[in-house]
């Protein structure tokens, strides 16, 4: 015993946080070690010491400890590196002549359950993740109350020792993915993992420009892909969790679908893909039947269009990519701008900056509009992994039909299907349900059916348990 407080001692030189607390009974002495930052003091003094000297006093040693102490999580140990790893989680070291013990007191230093900011919810509820392992898997459990529900957990991270969760319905599930991505994040060599990003990064980037893997704050999302035999990651310190595989069509879902009637979504969800089209081809549609193209748009509008562009020095071409800039920069400062001013610069940039821009010849009204209909069309997906993909294949259909006219916009179409359906997420296909064709899944696509008749999950995600429970409705 004696070793182990001296290495202590000598390691507390450089970290002040370190508490070493000597007691002294009758018989011997009890040292008390703890982080100050990560544990709870005040739960420390006033119920762990006094039970514990009462209990040596009364001729108890601290193996008796476990029948007496109110806590469940007790460890045994008996290394210095053991008491180093255990203090920094959170734990109080108790160290007499005989036995080394390890009582888990942390502090609460994640916030509150909060509502969900990046992924707003109109109906439904409005609790989101939290900084806090065990809370995040608390509120999927809260939904899914089932035996079936299992959490494989690992540490990673050999500094940050940060725990990672694989959650996954058993019943539901197949395996075989979970066991692959245990064992990916389980060679992750990685002196930390700061955030759920990183493994992110690490596991399931790859060279495709769109999202393979769902990213949300919301537990609701996350409950009901497991319900649908997807994997759901959550990590220790992060307001997220990851969902995959993750398809192309599922990017234009949201959980406050299945909150709503099915005619309505249906309604909303051929909006979100027409915004998705509107937002990627319209400023090259607007480029080509104004420079390369002109005969197909009616005269009248054609001359209205090049009224317009009369005292506008710039091509068309360079004229969209200053406005697209323009509005990049614009969306980029309202997002790292503090939230009471982020409004104000944007309605600052987009009224005043644009009128100004016309009155001095330097774009045309019509580029303007166009411009601003595909930036908001934008703006109906929240997911970042989306947006990204959405701005470079704007870019690419822009170049292609600035030379090549409507041509290069159908080019740049094929482009974009045949990137779609190229890329591969965990042996599925990122086109799914449309590619292989699953007829059933085909109807909670873009056309939301109602519950009687979505009796059967996906057929490639769900290895067993296939037919889900169904809603009587009249």
């Amino acid at each position: 015993m004696e070793r182990i407080i001296i290495k202590i001692k000598q390691y507390m030189k450089n970290n002040s946080d370190i508490v070493l607390r000597k007691l002294k009974t009758n018989k011997n002495e009890i040292y008390v070690i703890y982080n100050e930052v990560l544990s709870n003091s005040k739960y420390i003094n006033e119920n762990l010491i006094n039970r514990i000297t009462f209990t040596i006093l009364s001729g108890y040693e601290l193996d008796d400890l476990y029948n007496i102490i109110p806590s469940c999580s007790i460890k045994k140990i008996t290394t210095y590196e053991e008491i180093l790893e255990l203090i920094f989680q959170g734990f109080t070291i108790f160290i007499n002549s005989n036995n080394i013990i390890a009582i888990e007191t942390r502090e609460k230093l994640d916030r509150g359950i909060l509502t969900s900011e990046n992924e707003p919810s109109l109906i439904g509820p409005n609790d989101s993740f939290t900084e806090n392992f065990n809370t995040n898997l608390g509120l999927i459990r809260k939904r899914i109350r089932s035996s079936n529900l299992y959490c494989k957990s690992i540490l990673v991270g050999k500094e940050s020792n940060t725990k990672v969760g694989i959650c996954y319905m058993n019943n539901i599930c197949d395996t075989n993915i979970v066991e692959k991505i245990y064992n990916k994040i389980k060679n992750i060599d990685i002196d930390a993992i700061i955030d759920i990003g990183y493994i992110r990064e690490i596991l399931f980037d790859n060279e495709s420009l769109f999202p393979t893997v769902n990213i949300t704050e919301r537990p609701d999302n996350s409950s009901m892909a497991l319900l649908e035999g997807k994997v759901v990651i959550i990590v220790d310190n992060s307001p997220n969790a990851l969902i995959f595989p993750s398809f192309f069509i599922d990017f234009f879902h949201t959980p406050d679908d299945y909150y709503q009637k099915s005619f309505n979504i249906s309604f909303i969800r051929m909006i979100r893909l027409l915004s998705f089209f509107i937002s990627v081809f319209l400023p090259s549609y607007y480029i080509s039947v104004t420079t390369l193209n002109p005969e197909s748009i009616p005269l009248k509008l054609l001359l209205n269009f090049y009224s317009q562009r009369l005292s506008v020095p710039f091509p068309g071409f360079i004229e969209a990519i200053i406005m697209i800039i323009s509005f990049e920069i614009l969306r980029e400062s309202d997002a790292r701008t503090p939230s009471k001013v982020g409004t104000s610069i944007s309605i600052l940039g987009g009224l005043v900056l644009g009128s100004a821009a016309v009155e001095a010849g330097i774009v045309s009204p019509i580029m303007i509009i166009v411009i601003a209909i595909s930036m908001i069309s934008g703006l109906l997906f929240s997911n970042n992994s989306l947006i990204y993909p959405i701005r470079y294949f704007r870019i690419i259909t822009l170049l292609l039909s600035a030379f090549f006219g409507l041509y290069g916009m159908f080019v740049g179409i094929l482009f974009l299907i045949v990137k779609l359906c190229s890329i591969n997420t965990f042996g599925y296909s990122y086109m799914l349900p449309f590619s292989p064709l699953i007829k059933t899944e085909l109807r909670d696509s873009i056309i939301k059916s109602k519950g009687k008749n979505k009796r059967l999950r996906n057929p490639l995600l769900s290895k067993n348990n296939k037919v889900r429970g169904t809603i009587n409705e009249k």
